[in-house]
């Protein structure tokens, strides 16, 4: 025999016909900063260790417009940027495509949002 009973709300809640329902109009969801929502961004990259300080803004979920014109004809360069890129979009999930006839411009996009390769034409 207890000499204390604890009241447990558990069996309270479980006896039929006590179910407590919530009103979801009268609680209160936390609002959205705008900081939360990725961005549009430009960079420009002219050398390799551009891409250390742009890799932050693809973690957080931005899409990036990459500018690679300034190294664009050093073969060797281009191929690292292009590389370290891929390795990033890969860890975060997201999407790369190069932009324009010579290969200069890279689009990233986060996780969600995928670029559409095929061109749209005018008929």
């Amino acid at each position: 025999m207890a000499i204390l009973k604890r009241k447990n709300s558990r069996e309270e809640s479980e006896k039929p016909g006590t179910r407590k329902f919530i009103d979801l109009n009268e609680y209160k969801f936390p609002e959205l900063k705008d900081e939360s929502r990725g961005m549009v961004r430009v960079a420009e990259i002219s050398r390799f260790e551009d891409i250390r300080k742009i890799s932050p803004f693809i973690y957080e979920g931005n899409i990036l417009i990459l500018d690679c014109s300034p190294v664009s004809r050093e073969e060797y360069l281009m191929t690292r940027i292009k590389e370290e890129i891929k390795r990033i979009v890969r860890d975060v999930n997201g999407d790369v495509a190069g932009v324009g006839s010579n290969g200069t411009y890279f689009v990233v996009t986060p996780p969600g949002i995928a670029i559409d390769r095929q061109r749209i034409r005018a008929i």
